[in-house]
């Protein structure tokens, strides 16, 4: 590939482990869960794309299930902290250059 072609980025995603004091729980077809992980996406055109995911509250091993995120002051803070903390991990990367 010629070094003056841009890749084609579909996005770029990071794991945020929820800290217990915003968790909160959720329900799906009659089970609850409780929400531990956010997966940010940011998307080609800039916006972010964010889903909490979680497991049944009451143990056992149910599946891993996607929920929407409450507009929260706490939960938007957490995402943009993650954010900033990914790109600096990033900037600082010095596997690839």
């Amino acid at each position: 590939m010629s070094s003056d072609v841009l890749p084609d980025v579909s996005a770029l995603a990071i794991n945020v482990t929820i800290p217990e004091e915003f968790r909160w729980t959720d329900t799906r077809r009659g089970e609850e869960f409780t929400l531990t992980t956010l997966n940010v996406r940011l998307l080609p055109d800039g916006r972010l794309a964010v889903k909490a995911y979680g497991r049944p509250t009451g143990g056992g091993r149910g599946a891993y299930v996607s929920f929407p995120v409450p507009d929260t002051p706490e939960l938007v803070a957490l995402v943009g902290r993650a954010a900033s903390r990914a790109g600096a991990l990033w900037a600082a990367h010095q596997g690839l250059s």
